[in-house]
């Protein structure tokens, strides 16, 4: 399968294996706009229905096949398997060609090697979810980026965090009136962006689990954004417009980037009333500019702004 950038899985929408009508918003016919789509054998699927589930999956795999494969524009595909040793039998299928990778389900140091052995085939992705409790320990977050880098280098798209996992591990469940960044979720959230942002990993917000709180989703998709998180889980059809709305890119951020990106760029300016150092801010402005590819602009009226012409150095401003 293509690569994909990791700015192009905007909200993520998980669905059990044994539903029958995976087949449908693979092919983008019953909800529009999903990005990126998770096929799950692991948590939502009972132990007792895990045949069922790979049956489930075969079965649309093959139906996959008899259309003549994916439809373009259609979400970016992912299977969970339960463990290792599924997706080792998993990577076995010459039907996973249609598939463009794995979640891996709780990495860790003791596991990881496990799962290199298991996915061998170059073509899929992994896709890790950080969710045990060696996740709290920032020593070894260190020991697991440098693992990543040397075991599976070039095979991630991007880490998630599983939010949910890591409260339970402390006795812990989201209150309906607080965003994740009020529990301490917010140390951890913050720890991994430093550890493995600055490895050039991207990372995946955790799932917002209320329904009815549309603002408080929009102000933890805010925070996500100001953490340098590139996407979110959705656990409804109904969070993923609001998931992609907040990826957009403002118009004026999206100028700014480009001024810095500039090739006659000065060393500092002033632009949208801000200073604007291009050895500071070059790589927040690459940043933006594949946001902007991937998740587009936001529809909104934009304040005037400076262009070159009109711009200032900070010199002159200072001066």
């Amino acid at each position: 399968m293509t690569r994909h950038s990791a700015y192009a899985l905007g909200a993520t929408l998980y669905m059990p294996a044994t539903r029958a009508d995976i087949l449908q918003v693979v092919y983008g016919e019953k909800i529009q706009g999903l990005r990126s789509l998770v096929v799950c054998l692991e948590d939502a699927v009972a132990e007792t229905d895990v045949q069922q589930a790979l049956n489930n999956l075969k079965h649309l795999l093959l139906a996959i096949d008899a259309r003549g494969g994916r439809s373009f524009g259609g979400p970016i595909l992912f299977v969970r398997p339960r463990d290792s040793a599924m997706a080792a039998r998993l990577n076995e299928w010459s039907l996973m060609r249609y598939v463009d990778g794995f979640v891996v389900p709780k990495l860790s140091l003791c596991n990881i090697r496990e799962w290199q052995q298991a996915v061998t085939r170059s073509d899929l992705m992994l896709m890790p979810t950080l969710e045990t409790l060696e996740v709290f320990d920032p020593s070894a977050m260190i020991e697991l980026r440098s693992a990543l880098l040397e075991q599976l280098p070039g095979r991630i798209i991007a880490l998630r965090i599983g939010g949910n996992d890591l409260m339970s591990c402390l006795g812990l469940r989201r209150t309906p009136t607080m965003t994740l960044y009020n529990t301490p979720m917010n140390y951890v959230i913050s720890m991994l962006c430093a550890i493995m942002g600055s490895a050039g990993f991207a990372l995946t917000a955790p799932v917002f689990e209320q329904l009815n709180a549309p603002q408080l989703l929009e102000q933890e998709l805010a925070l996500d954004i100001a953490h340098g998180l590139i996407g979110k889980t959705a656990i409804h059809p109904s969070q993923i417009a609001v998931i992609h709305r907040a990826l957009q890119v403002t118009l004026e951020d999206l100028n700014s980037a480009r001024q810095i990106l500039s090739k006659t760029a000065p060393a500092v300016f002033k632009f949208n009333d801000a200073m604007c150092e291009p050895a500071t801010h070059y790589k927040w402005a690459q940043m933006i500019i594949e946001r902007a590819h991937w998740q587009g602009v936001r529809p909104e009226i934009a304040s005037s702004m400076d262009t070159f012409g009109g711009s200032q150095r900070l010199a002159e401003v200072v001066g």
